[in-house]
């Protein structure tokens, strides 16, 4: 049996496992709160704890982000198993979507927050991390998808 939406389980894969190395080694490389300027005042490796959603939108409402992270990815597996065959962007886009809500997913249900390190300073952006990166990247997937689907409109009266 061939495995249906192959680049989706692929890219759920490789999103989940860079998110949780790189969330592995920040918490036993850094101490809470501690910083490490890779380009200073423009972007550092800072690590912080978030109870919020993504860019630590939602602060403190860890308890029904956990179930929507858990929702999200049933709906997404059921999706790529028992859906159509997607095209290359779609699966894209729902695999990293994907990896990234059960990388999140996993830290709120084992720790109650989400690691974050990701610390663009020269724009005041909020501390974020690799799955969040991937989810907004799987969005833009998505997009592109649905741009390809829509119809061009045509002049028929000639």
């Amino acid at each position: 049996m061939r495995l249906k939406n192959r680049l989706f389980w692929i890219a759920a894969f490789i999103a989940f496992f860079l998110d949780q190395i790189t969330k592995y080694w920040v918490v036993q490389t850094f101490s809470l709160g501690q910083t490490l300027p890779l380009l200073p005042g423009i972007f550092h490796f800072t690590y912080v704890t978030n109870t919020g959603a993504a860019f630590s939108l939602l602060s403190g409402k860890v308890e029904w982000l956990r179930w929507l992270s858990l929702g999200v990815s049933l709906v997404l597996i059921a999706l790529a198993l028992f859906g159509p065959t997607l095209n290359l962007w779609d699966q894209l886009g729902y695999g990293l979507i994907l990896g990234g809500a059960m990388g999140n997913g996993i830290d709120r249900f084992v720790l109650g927050y989400v690691v974050d390190f990701l610390d663009f300073r020269l724009i005041n952006f909020a501390v974020f991390n690799v799955a969040d990166s991937f989810i907004s990247i799987g969005i833009v997937c998505l997009l592109i998808a649905s741009l390809q689907k829509t119809p061009t409109s045509t002049d028929k009266s000639h």
